[in-house]
């Protein structure tokens, strides 16, 4: 459901690649403001 998480704040850690990548594009069509961290 597009839109579900909007108003929501997702943080994810290891954002630079793998799944936390792929995780941090999917919250942020879903709606939610995303902070992303990473080592590199």
């Amino acid at each position: 459901m597009k839109g579900s998480l909007e108003g929501r704040v997702a943080v994810i850690t290891g954002a630079s690649k793998g799944i936390g990548r792929v995780m941090s594009r999917l919250f942020a069509r879903e709606g939610a403001s995303v902070v992303c961290a990473a080592r590199s």
